[in-house]
């Protein structure tokens, strides 16, 4: 079975979505970013800005956890799904990625948000992503790049958008303070 199509060009819509609360956290997504449009089957079509916010635990929000970074970028790729998830991962862990804890801290998290108009459930992937429609450190750096974007089952992100309720900042530097959305 052929993992992708030979074009860079064509293939699939898919908006993954990055954070990271470990390390150097804006290094990290923009390593990730460059990780990810250097896979030969994906060209990266935009990039958000970057959102600061609390950590999301089992339990809910753990403000004495350190904060995520988040962003989430656009491309096109003739990666399957389940191929495009096994690059992210092999991604994730040049990052330094662990999974030793449910929604623990981590060095990198990439997750497909939407894969197309794709809608899809087995063992090892969900499409589109289960949680994206209640996260707003997903909807907003999503309608900041696509701003008629829809999430498939769910509508336009703009007013899944306006639903969502965690605590979101845009990033300007650590010594800054952003604009809470």
């Amino acid at each position: 079975m052929a993992l992708f199509r030979s074009s860079r060009e064509a293939g699939e819509h898919v908006i993954v979505a990055l954070g990271s609360n470990q390390g150097d956290r804006e290094g990290t997504l923009g390593r990730a970013i460059a990780d990810i449009d250097a896979l030969r089957e994906l060209r990266v079509s935009a990039i958000s800005p970057y959102y600061e916010t609390p950590a999301i635990k089992i339990d809910g929000v753990d403000r004495e956890a350190p904060r995520y970074l988040n962003a989430v970028i656009a491309a096109q790729t003739t990666l399957s799904p389940h191929a495009l998830l096994d690059a992210l991962n092999t991604i994730e862990r040049g990052h330094g990625r662990v999974r030793d804890e449910v929604w623990g801290d981590r060095t990198l998290d990439l997750d497909i948000i939407v894969y197309g108009s794709l809608e899809m459930r087995d063992e090892t992937l969900t499409i589109p992503h289960p949680r994206a429609w209640e996260r707003a450190f997903v909807l907003q750096p999503w309608l900041d790049i696509e701003p008629g974007a829809v999430l498939p089952g769910y509508g336009p992100i703009s007013a899944v958008r306006a639903l969502a309720t965690d605590e979101v900042r845009l990033y300007v530097d650590d010594e800054s303070d952003g604009d809470e959305l």
